[in-house]
């Protein structure tokens, strides 16, 4: 089963200083056939202004992951954590039970524009922490690199939840065949060019819902840049 929703399809919301597309339900945007596919809850594709930014602001028991495309943006928490993220930066946030925090975009001449993600944990009342690391574009050129990850593996960040987030850059004949255990979910977000993937074609912002297939072929990348995660069937 493959069902492929079209980035102008998405939820948006406007501001002064914040332009935002959502995947699934968020906020003031409602959609009941939107809201979610297993854990995974929330892909919002977010482009902030110069020195713009979200002020400090609660979250708990929920992973939040950080995905930065253009730009550099700015985080302090209540945790004591403060850092940049930048292009190839991959942070998780686990909010547990209870982190405070502020996103700025860095740059005061330059937008921010980045995916805000988020996952459901398996567990409530965690104590919250926070997880950076770096990813080279040569990890992922030409084939799936796992970045995020319930044991840590391969030095990708640790999730609470039977998750696995990987990314993938591909162009030309950078092509990859994707071994789907038909006991799970998997989800492709685009998040920049586009790619085919079984015979579908996917823009930047596209996402497809994917279960019971045997496997993902993913030909024709233009630019791409591919998320793929791999999700419990619950």
């Amino acid at each position: 089963m493959f069902q492929l929703r079209k980035a102008d399809q998405r939820g948006h919301s406007q501001i002064e200083w914040l332009d935002s597309h959502h995947s699934f339900s968020f906020s003031n945007y409602y959609d009941p056939e939107h809201m979610g596919w297993g854990p995974l809850r929330v892909i919002n594709d977010d482009t902030v202004a110069p020195a713009a930014g979200f002020p400090t602001h609660s979250h708990r028991d929920m992973e939040i992951i950080s995905y930065v495309l253009e730009g550099r943006l700015q985080h302090k928490d209540t945790i004591g954590t403060g850092s940049v993220i930048r292009p190839g930066d991959v942070q998780l946030m686990e909010a547990g039970r209870g982190i405070a925090h502020s996103e700025f975009n860095a740059s005061d001449k330059e937008a921010v524009h980045f995916l805000q993600i988020w996952i459901m944990p398996d567990r409530v009342g965690l104590a919250p922490s926070y997880q950076q690391t770096y990813f080279a574009d040569a990890e992922k050129r030409g084939k799936f690199r796992l970045i995020v990850s319930p044991d840590g593996g391969n030095d990708s960040l640790r999730i609470q939840q039977d998750v696995r987030l990987y990314s993938a850059l591909l162009d030309g004949a950078e092509n990859l065949e994707w071994p789907q255990d038909a006991a799970r979910k998997a989800y492709v977000h685009v998040a920049r060019g586009s790619v085919t993937v079984n015979g579908i074609t996917l823009h930047s912002g596209d996402g497809l819902r994917i279960a019971d297939e045997p496997e993902l072929k993913f030909t024709d990348g233009r630019e791409a840049e591919v998320l793929l995660f791999d999700l419990p069937d619950n």
